[in-house]
């Protein structure tokens, strides 16, 4: 069984640090997820006979990497959602890109039209027909001589929303051919990592920050690394 990094892990959660090539959830095409392989983990580790109970909270796109969070009982996935629709879980990613932006820090507020068929969504400066609002703030954390890190502090959870909004002012992310940027990475990800989650427990009410490394197999997320704060 090829184990998940396993982050965080109580009775109550887990969190695992996906690779850019996992699903999150199955979807039917038989191919292992992450939900599958955290189920496996659970079943062999706490020698769980049967069905495992594993809630799905959240996704990343597949070609994304970083933290997913899931529920071990039905009372956590419940509270959970609840901390995630109210915007009480404070999610910080790092994307790297080819163009620096032209502020340095600052807020990104637009109208996502989401293309189903296309599986794109699309930003626009005012609210137009069956747009959703998409805010997210971004500092600039670190450069390279060709490459910039971008700290984004995600307000709204949108579909595609902090791939759509960089490539909206300029900035595609690495890899991230549907946006914009020329080139695909070798591994087939993108370079957007969701780096930390900071939130109150939902049954202990403990404060709980969770972090993950970025890809280890990716130089250009080891020398950022070097110099990022």
């Amino acid at each position: 069984m090829n184990t998940p990094e396993i982050l965080y892990e109580d009775n109550h959660l887990i969190a695992a640090n996906k690779s850019n090539h996992d699903l999150v959830q199955s979807d039917g095409s038989g191919e292992q997820a992450l939900e599958n392989k955290i189920k496996d983990y659970i079943r062999v580790k706490y020698k769980k006979p049967g069905n495992v109970f594993l809630g799905v909270a959240h996704r990343l796109d597949r070609p994304v990497s970083g933290i997913v969070l899931f529920a071990r009982t039905s009372k956590a996935l419940a509270r959970i959602n609840d901390l995630f629709r109210n915007n009480e879980i404070r999610k910080i990613y790092w994307a790297i890109v080819k163009n620096k932006p032209e502020r340095p820090s600052g807020t990104l507020v637009h109208f996502i039209v989401r293309n189903v068929k296309q599986n794109k969504s699309y930003c626009s400066d005012t609210e137009v027909k069956n747009s959703k609002r998409a805010e997210l703030s971004y500092n600039l954390i670190a450069s390279s001589e060709r490459y910039h890190l971008i700290e984004v502090e995600l307000k709204t959870g949108r579909h595609h929303q902090i791939r759509s909004q960089l490539a909206a002012i300029g900035c595609p992310i690495k890899g991230d051919l549907k946006y914009g940027f020329p080139r695909s990475n070798s591994d087939g990800g993108i370079s957007l990592h969701a780096r930390s989650l900071s939130f109150t427990h939902p049954v202990t009410k403990e404060p709980v920050t969770i972090v993950a490394g970025p890809p280890q197999e990716e130089k250009l997320w080891k020398e950022f690394l070097k110099i990022a704060p």
